[in-house]
């Protein structure tokens, strides 16, 4: 069922009327709203195929070849989990998120697979010097100050790298620290997406979270937002409409190539012996 009305005034109600604070860093922040993620999903076009009494959300986009699935209750360290079958011509790749990962950094990755792919990409590593991390030469960064540690992971058996994403939170730094939330992409998971969430993780402005929303316990910081109530339902839905548009104009673009072809291949002389 297409993302509705409904749904909408419901984000608007709640993010409209709760006391909002900006916090920061961002892997401190907490999980918040996971609607920032699905609603961009089925604005695209993806649908739901959970069963709508259970707590468990599963999404599939239109071409069927990507699930998104979010399970409050699984018993492993992953509560997302990004899957894309292969085709004809990719590979197959996932990748798997823990439970206080922020719902805004998931939600650009996600609007990331429903919109044209750059035309110039660049190495994650290149990403995270940019942000001003501490890239060592091995191909592991870490924040500074300490609390989140990104890995390049070269894949045994193939030429494709894996990245790791490890967030802890405490005085010690990584080591000794309480861990949080991981995030893991496949070797396969194409580059842009994995620039996508690095960027949004990296990114230095603070995510607005209700007075009572999970945060960590240690080293995160409120203080009065710089974004009202309504800023936020106002940017939510200019988001869904922009999402919307884009992928209305993509599936128009992909009928048009369709079309395109048919007719060409229909317009050949046919073969005489």
């Amino acid at each position: 069922m297409p993302l509705s009305e409904r749904q909408l005034v419901a984000f608007a109600d709640k993010h409209a009327t709760q006391i909002t604070l900006d916090t920061s860093p961002r892997h401190l922040a907490g999980p918040g709203d996971a609607r920032h993620v699905t609603h961009g999903l089925a604005a695209a076009g993806w649908r739901a195929i959970s069963d709508p009494l259970c707590a468990e959300i599963v999404l599939r986009s239109p071409d069927l070849r990507h699930r998104l699935r979010f399970d409050p209750q699984s018993p492993s360290s992953a509560w997302w989990w990004l899957l894309a079958e292969p085709s004809d011509t990719e590979p197959g790749w996932y990748a798997s998120f823990g439970e206080f990962v922020p719902a805004e950094v998931l939600a650009t990755l996600a609007d990331a697979l429903v919109v044209p792919v750059p035309t110039e990409l660049t190495s994650p590593l290149s990403v995270l010097d940019a942000a001003g991390w501490r890239v060592d030469g091995s191909g592991v960064a870490h924040s500074d100050p300490p609390g989140s540690k990104i890995e390049r992971q070269p894949q045994d058996g193939s030429n494709t790298v894996a990245w790791h994403v490890d967030v802890r939170d405490g005085p010690s730094g990584l080591d000794n620290g309480k861990h949080l939330w991981h995030a893991y992409f496949h070797g396969h998971t194409p580059e842009h997406l994995v620039n996508a969430f690095i960027t949004a993780l990296t990114d230095t402005a603070p995510l607005q979270r209700g007075l009572f929303d999970r945060t960590a316990t240690y080293g995160v910081t409120h203080g009065p937002s710089t974004v009202s109530p309504q800023q936020t339902v106002a940017m939510h839905t200019a988001r869904i409409k922009a999402l919307r548009a884009q992928a209305r104009s993509l599936r128009g673009h992909q009928n048009r190539a369709a079309s395109t072809s048919s007719n060409a291949a229909n317009s050949r002389p046919a073969f005489r012996r």
